[in-house]
């Protein structure tokens, strides 16, 4: 990252208001140097976390009634594949794409809190340092949504590598759109279901996938100049984030600090090529009305002490830092989610007060 992050706060996607004005007003007082767009699940099936980019997908169906959507494998879907190609083929080509993503556009429809952002830049005039968008990574997508028969769509390739495109094609859509108010984009690749990978649920995922999986978005992001990071917020293999080249590492630092250190080539070789990482030390469970800022900072600052023991130096991991919620908030009460953004602030600030920003 250029200029080097130094304790930047930034958060992850969902909040739990109803309101996206409200909303865009708690991100914007307490991570403004790198504002997000809400996610807001409490407004319904089109804001949850796999559905919401899932709007413009081929052969995607949804079942009002049952609350469920599905990608329906049986009928014919050539026609349907056919035509994203071409979109995709004419927005992508290397020296003649028109880099028009608004095939995968994510609408008014399905997201709220995109263009209530939007608005409120618009009305300032001015560039924040950093805006940060997101999408659901296409594991956790592509292992949660299934076909007509309750099979995830991850296993049907066919299907798997249009949800891929698709999503970088979303990446790239909202990199584009929040360019004119951000010095630099950052587009945070949410993976929840990494922290299962390995499991028996999981075991026929294999590594070598899941890191060209991740490649393959990773590199839309990076082809629309956007920074890109990933999201899981239990522990995983580490080091398959820094294979598939990510830029920014973030995990719950909160109840899984000391993994990272499992992984120490990984983490070195992160920060060694300017990567960084974010640390997810505020909790977003309800355990949050028992923290104080002081206490989550010596909590940080005992899981960068592990990591540096294990060779890596320490004045690099605290430049080469971002400080994050350890996950959305979506499922909190308000209250305890505006607290959670509050204290992410406190220990940012405080963080750098103390070390220098």
């Amino acid at each position: 990252m250029n200029p080097k992050p130094k304790f930047l706060a930034t958060a992850i996607g969902s909040l739990p208001h109803n309101d996206p004005a409200k909303a865009v007003e708690v991100v914007l007082a307490n991570v403004p140097e790198a504002p997000i767009w809400p996610q807001l699940p409490q407004l319904g099936l089109n804001e949850q976390m796999e559905v919401q980019y899932s709007e413009g997908m081929p052969s995607v169906s949804t079942d009002h009634e049952k609350k469920r959507v599905y990608f329906d494998t049986a009928n014919d879907y050539s026609e349907a594949f056919a035509t994203f190609y071409e979109a995709y083929m004419a927005a992508t080509e290397a020296t003649a794409g028109t880099g028009d993503f608004s095939s995968m556009a994510i609408s008014l429809s399905f997201s709220k809190g995109i263009y209530a952002l939007e608005s409120r830049l618009k009305a300032e005039g001015k560039k924040r340092p950093y805006i940060k968008v997101q999408t659901t990574g296409p594991c956790s997508f592509a292992l949660t949504l299934t076909d007509e028969n309750k099979r995830a769509i991850y296993y049907n390739e066919e299907f798997r590598d249009v949800i891929i495109k698709a999503l970088g094609m979303k990446c790239r859509w909202q990199i584009q759109k929040f360019k004119p108010f951000g010095e630099q984009i950052i587009c945070f690749i949410d993976e929840p279901i990494l922290s299962a990978f390995g499991s028996s649920t999981y075991v026929s995922v294999k590594r070598e996938d899941v890191v060209a999986h991740l490649k393959e978005v990773i590199e839309a992001v990076h082809a629309e100049g956007g920074l890109a990071g990933i999201h899981c917020c239990g522990n995983t293999e580490w080091s398959i984030l820094v294979d598939a080249g990510v830029d920014i590492l973030n995990f719950d630092a909160f109840g899984y600090g000391e993994t990272i250190g499992m992984y120490p080539q990984a983490m070195k070789a992160l920060l060694e090529r300017g990567g960084a990482i974010a640390w997810g030390v505020v909790p977003t469970s309800p355990i949050i009305r028992e923290q104080t800022p002081e206490k989550l900072v010596a909590h940080f600052e005992k899981m960068t002490d592990n990591l540096a023991s294990k060779g890596i130096d320490k004045q690099m991991i605290l430049e080469q830092a971002i400080i994050t919620p350890s996950c959305g908030t979506g499922s909190l009460e308000v209250a305890d989610g505006e607290k959670v953004f509050q204290t992410l602030r406190a220990v940012s600030q405080s963080l750098r007060a103390k070390y220098g920003s």
